[in-house]
């Protein structure tokens, strides 16, 4: 029997960690079916893949700047592929803009790509297309973490957002097939499952086929910390919504979840929150917010902030700052706000001047990081265990904390996947760096 030579794929991932798994599904897939090996040099590659993001700011145009370099620099014979929430919404106006692309799949459609690859000017871009049940192969960047979704698509209709319109509504996943890939995980020597959905805390009020038990979000957690092997849990996003007590208490009282939480808050106006639908309050998130601090007294709070939302005024925005100044967020990811296609807060006719925009997020700005100078100082000399994941330039090694701060140490190779003891000799605001010790 003779073997065929491996075709060699190069792949751009773009966007959040759902897209990272995706194109880690991707890969497997193709990888599996379509004897297809990873390479970073897009010179040498037989497919190159795009996988888009819909999120940021003008998505479209990167896009296609994207698929026009790649173009030119293909070898001949080599196809272009367009996956992603991009992909999802702009469909068949790929190919109308950029004739040479050899097929187009949506965030939903991730288990065609075998298909795809075979089939000329393939497109598939449904949302409504049910991925919750498909178990996919085996690949993983990472030796040390494993992204694991637990959930497809997104029921909320924030209206600043695409997500909804790009991955259709959402889905549980059967939690045998989250449990099962959470082993295999474990087995294979990753000590770190990192949960990922677009509401992981909404986790259990839909699947796809019925079932007789019932299972939630706290149940799930629970369930994967008693996996041989697994030794630190994560997730995201919550939803603060759902932040109800048995999911605080279930986060506080796991020794095994790690003490660091994303709440989104996007904006601390209860008036620009109905703007948004998100569907809480001011006062809500405070609550869920302080309440945390006060049962898990070292855990880090992160969150997203939108400024410049249509019709913010001034005191809405001071609502902001507000939280920020009670919570002491130890991140904060702050974007002023742009219109994206197909979301409602694109119609609304009290946009804001962007050069208010670009004033509220500067004074926003310029509040967190005096907070993050008052975080980082109260870290001198504390010492953390340090999960260490990765090899930096000029022998430094880097891991997170079990509260997510990033830790940067000299050392060598050995020390990978270990946890470690770290005191924390130099606190920047960026990262944190210590000594090992016994």
């Amino acid at each position: 029997m003779i073997l065929k030579e491996a075709k060699k794929l190069y792949i751009e991932t773009l966007g959040c960690a759902m897209n990272v798994r995706d194109s880690e599904h991707i890969i497997a897939e193709l990888g599996d079916k379509e004897n297809y090996v990873l390479c970073d040099n897009v010179l040498d590659a037989d497919l190159i893949l795009i996988n888009t993001c819909s999120v940021r700011e003008k998505p479209v145009s990167k896009l296609f700047s994207e698929i026009g370099k790649y173009n030119k620099r293909k070898k001949e014979g080599a196809k272009i592929g367009v996956c992603g929430c991009t992909a999802s919404h702009l469909g068949d106006e790929i190919f109308k803009r950029a004739p040479y692309v050899s097929f187009v799949i949506g965030a939903r459609n991730v288990s065609k790509i075998a298909e795809a690859v075979n089939t000329p000017r393939f497109l598939s871009v449904d949302t409504d297309y049910d991925e919750s049940t498909y178990a996919f192969g085996e690949f993983r960047n990472s030796l040390y973490k494993a992204y694991v979704n637990i959930s497809i698509g997104c029921d909320k209709k924030c209206t600043y957002c695409i997500v909804p319109q790009t991955r259709g509504d959402e889905l549980s996943i059967p939690p045998e097939l989250i449990i099962n890939e959470a082993k295999k995980a474990a087995q294979s020597g990753a000590k770190e499952i990192f949960l990922l959905g677009q509401n992981v805390n909404n986790y259990g009020k839909r699947f796809s086929q019925k079932r007789t038990d019932m299972i939630d979000f706290p149940d799930l957690l629970n369930q994967i910390s008693e996996i041989k092997g697994v030794e630190r849990i994560r997730f995201t996003s919550p939803h603060p919504l759902h932040m109800d007590d048995k999911f605080l208490e279930t986060f506080a009282n796991n020794p095994k979840i790690c003490k660091s939480m994303h709440m989104p808050l996007q904006s601390g106006s209860t008036h620009i929150l109905e703007q948004m639908k998100r569907g809480y309050t001011k006062e809500w998130f405070l609550n869920r917010a302080l309440k945390l601090r006060a049962m898990v007294p070292d855990v880090s709070i992160s969150t997203d902030v939108i400024v410049a939302f249509p019709g913010e005024s001034d005191a809405d925005f001071e609502d902001t700052l507000d939280v920020m100044r009670q919570v002491k967020f130890e991140q904060v990811f702050a974007f002023k706000y742009s219109a994206r296609p197909l979301t409602k807060a694109a119609e609304f006719e009290n946009q804001i001047d962007p050069e208010i925009g670009s004033q509220r997020l500067e004074k926003l700005q310029l509040m967190q990081d005096d907070i993050l100078d008052e975080i980082s100082c109260a870290h001198q000399d504390k010492i953390y265990p340090v999960y260490i994941e990765e090899l930096r330039n000029s022998g430094f090694l880097a891991g997170r904390s079990d509260n997510n701060a990033l830790v940067q140490i000299k050392g060598d190779e050995s020390l990978l996947g270990q946890v470690v003891n770290v005191k924390i000799t130099n606190p920047k605001r960026l990262a944190l760096y210590g000594e090992v010790v016994l």
